[in-house]
This record gives structure tokens, sequence and C-alpha cells, in this order.
């Protein structure tokens, strides 16, 4: 048995999703976890005003954020220097890593582990400075691979796909394998065509609501983040489908979506995997946890809209993978939804590339 201490951040839900279901795992194999968020190791209001910050300029300055995005995270193809380092690791890793040391010199974990990029600098910087250190491996949660992700001083990475950990590798010289997304199995098993369930309860509402409509989900993430959100959902009504707009936790969006005629509007539901096993598609803009899951379930996903920063350059890799399709304007949209929402050799294909990215799990790798 090992003591596993895994360094999230409450950016989102996704991240934190990620380290919920990697402790529940290694757990029901025998060890030990324990999960600290970054923010909290803060000084009091700094996290949540990080957080807030965050938030806004998604929400209501998002060139702001694709200019810190521009600058700070995407990838100028700097090598690695002569010390080992990459540049920028920025302030705010320097100051959470005493305070991560801290927990780490109480907790005495056997190994670390990473679900956010910063994170993977500060558990980075204390395993090149401190050798009595554990290892530390980072699970990578984006498709595209930013250069905060990146630290030489980690001991491995686990990421999404192959091109991805080639490009971990030849940035950090490090070890990468690949292991696909983590979500919980109940997205994959909910999805799979032959568990001879009875109906669900969305599978008879959504019948209701909109017979002989297609049911699409169209996905704003944890905090309704997205541009024109009610817009696309309104198209999709004109179009004959039945759009389900998932608005998180934003409970202003989804007040306000719930007017539309023709749309469901949706808060945070927990049972979501039954949600998605009675769609027939998932419209994404940010390439996270909800398209991962989307994609366990075997629900073909399709990029609109993404959001600037990460968003745009996760919809456009997972695309170029063949994982998924990225639109650019509405009658693309339709078209290709049109092909994906009914049985056939398209809907086939794509929910065979999706269900393919699960290659490995996870928290076996990080434990053996």
């Amino acid at each position: 048995m090992s003591r596993f201490l895994i360094v999230s951040a409450s950016m989102g839900a996704g991240h934190d999703a990620v380290a919920a279901e990697l402790a529940g795992r290694l757990q029901a194999d025998g060890h030990r976890t324990a999960c600290v968020d970054l923010l909290n190791l803060l000084p009091p209001g700094t996290g949540r005003g990080l957080r807030a910050a965050y938030r806004t300029a998604l929400r209501r300055c998002p060139w702001a954020y694709e200019a810190v995005y521009t600058a700070f995270f995407r990838d100028r193809g700097a090598p690695v220097g002569r010390d080992g380092w990459l540049p920028d690791t920025g302030p705010l890793a320097a100051a959470l890593e005493p305070r991560l040391r801290h927990v780490v010199d109480r907790w005495r974990p056997d190994a670390l582990i990473s679900t956010f990029h910063q994170a993977a600098q500060v558990t980075g910087r204390l395993r090149a400075a401190h050798g009595d250190c554990p290892p530390s491996t980072v699970v990578v949660t984006d498709f595209a691979v930013h250069r905060q992700w990146l630290h030489p001083g980690n001991d491995l990475y686990l990421c999404l796909t192959s091109a991805a950990a080639a490009r971990v590798r030849a940035a950090t010289g490090r070890p990468a394998k690949v292991c696909g997304p983590v979500v919980p199995a109940a997205f994959a098993e909910a999805g799979h065509p032959h568990t001879g369930r009875p109906p669900t309860r969305w599978a008879r509402d959504l019948a209701r609501l909109g017979p002989g409509r297609p049911a699409v989900l169209v996905s704003a993430g944890a905090w309704g983040v997205g541009r024109r959100l009610t817009g696309t959902a309104l198209l999709l009504a004109g179009a004959g489908h039945l759009p389900v707009l998932l608005c998180g936790k934003d409970e202003k969006l989804r007040a306000r979506a719930s007017r539309l005629p023709g749309v469901l509007a949706l808060g945070w539901i927990e049972d979501l995997p039954d949600l998605m096993a009675a769609s027939s598609a998932l419209v994404d803009n940010a390439a996270g946890q909800t398209a991962m899951q989307a994609l366990a379930a075997g629900v073909p996903v399709v990029g609109y809209r993404p959001i600037p920063g990460h968003g745009a350059e996760g919809v456009s890799e997972m695309a170029d993978a063949g994982i998924t399709e990225h639109v650019a304007d509405d009658i693309t949209l339709l078209s290709s939804l049109d092909r994906l929402v009914h049985p056939g050799p398209e809907r086939n294909r794509r929910i065979n590339a999706g269900r393919a990215v699960f290659t490995a799990d996870a928290a076996r790798l990080v434990a053996c």
C-alpha cells in the first residue's frame, strides 16, 4: 500500500474531477490518498480572487485571457535551458513551492500526482530543488499541452494522446506515457449499447419533451461560459433538434435559457452519464471533461465557438487527431449534426474513434 498526495486546483470543475476519480481508483486498489487544492495554500482570499479573475476574464473579456494565454501558455518552441529549466515557471509557482513542501513534510506521501498545470510547475520545482521530495507524476488533462504543464523536474507525464506525449518528451526530456482521459466508469457503462438496462428517466423525459427530435447537448462547463450559447441552442431547436443546454452552476444562464422555445436548460446535475446515454451528440466549446465524458459514453462531439486559449487549442487538437469535428459556422454545425445524430457509418466511426482514446488506466500507471 502506498500513500499518494494529489495536487489539483478548483479552477472550474475538471481538474478536481480528475483528481477525485484518480483518488477513488487508487483507494479501490488499497492505497491511501489525500487531495490538496493549490488555491487553498495561498493567503486567505488570494485563491478565491484568482478564480474570480479567471472566470470574469472568460465571461466578460475573453480577449484579455487570450492575451495572457499567448504570453504565458502558448508554445513558442523554446527549448529547455542549459540548467534544465523551462522558462516562465512564474512567481505563483515560486510562492506555492514552500507551501506545498510543508504539506508534503506533514503528510509524507510516497508519491505526488498533479492534475493542474500550475501544480505541475510546483511539483517540478520541488523535485528539482529537494532530493528527498517523493517522485512526481503529472496527469495532463488537456489535449493541447501548453508550456505551463511542462517542467523537467517531474518524473513522469501521463497524456491523452501520443502527440501530446511526444510534445512532453521533446520539451522536458522526461518519460511520457499515453493513458487517455480519466473519467468515471459510469459514463462508459451507461453509454454501452448492450447493457440490457431499462430506459432511464432521461431517455423517457427527452422522448416526451422532444418526440422525434434528436437530443443534442450544448456544454458550457461548470461556470456556464461560452459565446452565444443561447443562440446556438435556438439554432438547433429551429433545425429540428432538442437542444439541452448544460448551464453548470450558472443559474442566471439557466433561467434565461429556460424561457427559450424548444430548449431544455439544465443546471448542475449528478446523473450526467444517464443524460449522455440518452443524447445523440454534444456541441462542445472547451475540450474539457464534458467532452471526454461524452467520448466515453459513445456520444459524438462537435467543437463549436470554443472559448479562447486552452479551449480553442484543445478543440483544434481533438479534431486534428480525428477524435471529434471542429466546425466554423452555423451551416457546418448543422451539417455535421445531420451526419452524426442518426445511426450509420459516420456516427459509428466517430463513436469508435472517441472510445479508442481510452487506452490505459492512469491510476495503475501511477501506482506501478
